[in-house]
């Protein structure tokens, strides 16, 4: 970016005919750098909306439920996180209870592919508790299943 104020004894108003000042930015570069940056954010969101990765059961009938509950995850490996925060199953109540007073019940979030044992472990140990279980599900997209004929 350069720019120029005409005589300033650098050969006065010969030179300054000669030079053209340059008065703008260019905008260019800043705007392709912008929209890799909008692009790279579109493409990582989906990650960092919950941190753990985990694909839960698809079914045909869900319930659409708003509430701020706490949210017990159960990895494909069977390791327990309550709120992205690891957690071990023998603590799981007494957690809840500590960092959420006044709380009833609980969403779990299992992945599809877990060992049951270790879900039923975690619902008993909530159910012990007096915590209401509210399973995380996913609905069927009705394209992706196959007609029936």
């Amino acid at each position: 970016m350069a720019f120029s104020t005409g005589g300033n004894g650098w050969g006065g108003r010969a030179r300054s005919r000669r030079l053209s000042s340059m008065s703008e930015i260019n905008v260019v570069p800043l705007v392709d750098i912008m929209l890799v940056l909008l692009v790279i954010f579109m493409i990582t969101a989906h990650v960092m909306e919950f941190g753990l990765e985990v694909d839960v059961p698809r079914v045909r009938q869900t319930k659409d439920s708003a509430k701020d509950l706490p949210v017990v995850t159960i990895t494909k490996n069977g390791e327990l996180y309550l709120n992205e925060n690891p957690v071990n199953i023998h603590v799981l109540a007494q957690e809840i209870r500590q960092r959420f007073a006044g709380i009833h019940e609980v969403y779990v979030r299992a992945d599809k592919d877990t060992i049951w044992d270790v879900i039923a472990q975690v619902i008993s140990e909530l159910g012990e508790a007096k915590l209401a279980v509210n399973m995380v599900t996913q609905p069927v997209d009705e394209a992706e299943r196959p007609r029936q004929r």
